[in-house]
């Protein structure tokens, strides 16, 4: 993105202040129309909303939220209505191309494009998320009010399908046109209007749950640790009142669980976490067939929605897919970044390089070409 410096943008933004950036992606061309997003909107297999306001949006009953698939009248309403399409990167290669845009960011943290259309006025209302964003402006314009910090205690409007927050203290106003960014980090309100007809790109990036990062150390913990192991306390002080757990007691006994937590996890847990997918194995004959094709000089890349990181254990490497994982040879850092950056790969060659390419066909993550 143009005028972003990334180094800067950390250090000072993310996760803490929005940032507009103008013209960030000069010359911007969308590479979806308002048509061709509605087209995709009447497909089965994609996830798609219209969130339509009859009258103040300080009111729930103003709001009403349909979901897809659509067909050409639901795109004929009376009042201001939003299209939003949601994983539109990976039905389309071009709105993919958007993922680079802040590849300074881990490829694990990015969740997916989605693109919206809205009428003039239309928006989603006042609300806040829990992950980042950067909304990329397409066609048309559209005005983002940016409001207060919130979290799980912000009250919300009394609406069983949409998180409009009850109160908007708008703090700065901006009108974004096409080719600018405008940056939210989690827990910023945001109010998006459209100017006339417009599209959007939304660059979303989640984090894991922190609950479910406890729980999946605490499982992986468990699988090495013996279970007759019991709790030790020698040294400790005289018993006091009969019956009395001290102070002492429970710092002991969570120091002794903290050190296991810490000490005995198997470091698989943080990748097969944040890349477990629904997935079906593929075939043993159709991945022979593929490693064929591939051998020919066929190319491949990730798979649209694949799930695929990699990390340095030692000496080694190890590569995770769709929650499972394997170890590679040190010599496939290279290959792996550039399969991971959505770049065309050849077959990797060097010893021990064939084991985790048949592992990544079969979890169902490339597409040979």
């Amino acid at each position: 993105m143009q005028g972003l410096d990334p180094a800067q943008f950390l250090a000072k933004y993310w996760q803490r202040e929005p940032l507009l950036l103008r013209a960030a992606v000069p010359g911007f061309t969308p590479p979806v129309s308002a048509d061709e997003l509605a087209g995709l909107a009447m497909e089965d297999a994609v996830e798609s909303r219209i969130a339509e306001c009859s009258g103040r949006a300080d009111r729930a009953t103003s709001w009403r939220l349909s979901h897809g698939p659509f067909d050409a009248g639901d795109f004929q309403r009376p009042h201001p209505w939003t299209l939003l399409v949601q994983r539109v990167d990976q039905l389309l290669d071009d709105v993919a191309q958007l993922r680079q845009l802040a590849e300074f960011i881990p490829r694990w943290r990015f969740d997916d494009v989605m693109v919206s259309y809205a009428t003039d006025g239309g928006g989603i209302g006042p609300h806040y998320d829990l992950y980042d964003v950067f909304l990329l402006q397409g066609e048309g314009e559209r005005t983002w009010r940016i409001g207060q910090r919130c979290n799980d205690a912000t009250p919300l409007l009394p609406h069983k399908d949409l998180k409009l927050l009850a109160r908007f203290d708008c703090h700065t106003e901006y009108t974004l046109r096409c080719g600018d960014v405008l940056y939210i980090p989690p827990g910023v309100a945001h109010w998006g209007i459209s100017r006339g007809e417009s599209t959007c790109f939304s660059l979303g990036f989640r984090a894991p749950r922190l609950a479910d990062l406890l729980s999946h150390l605490t499982d992986a913990c468990l699988e090495t640790i013996d279970s007759n192991r019991l709790l030790e306390d020698p040294g400790r002080d005289l018993a006091g009142r009969c019956g009395e757990i001290s102070p002492a007691d429970i710092h002991t006994a969570r120091e002794q669980v903290l050190r296991l937590l810490i000490d005995r996890a198997d470091e698989r847990w943080f990748g097969e976490l944040i890349t477990a997918a629904d997935g079906v194995p593929l075939p043993e004959r159709e991945v022979g067939q593929l490693l064929t094709h591939l051998r020919a000089g066929a190319s491949a890349r990730l798979a649209p929605g694949a799930r695929v990181a990699w990390q340095m254990a030692g000496a080694e490497l190890r590569v995770f897919a769709n929650g499972l994982s394997c170890t590679a040879p040190m010599h496939m850092a290279t290959w792996l970044g550039e399969l991971c950056a959505d770049n065309p790969v050849r077959t990797p060659g060097g010893e021990g390089a064939a084991a985790v390419l048949q592992f990544l066909l079969q979890q169902g993550v490339l597409d040979v070409e």
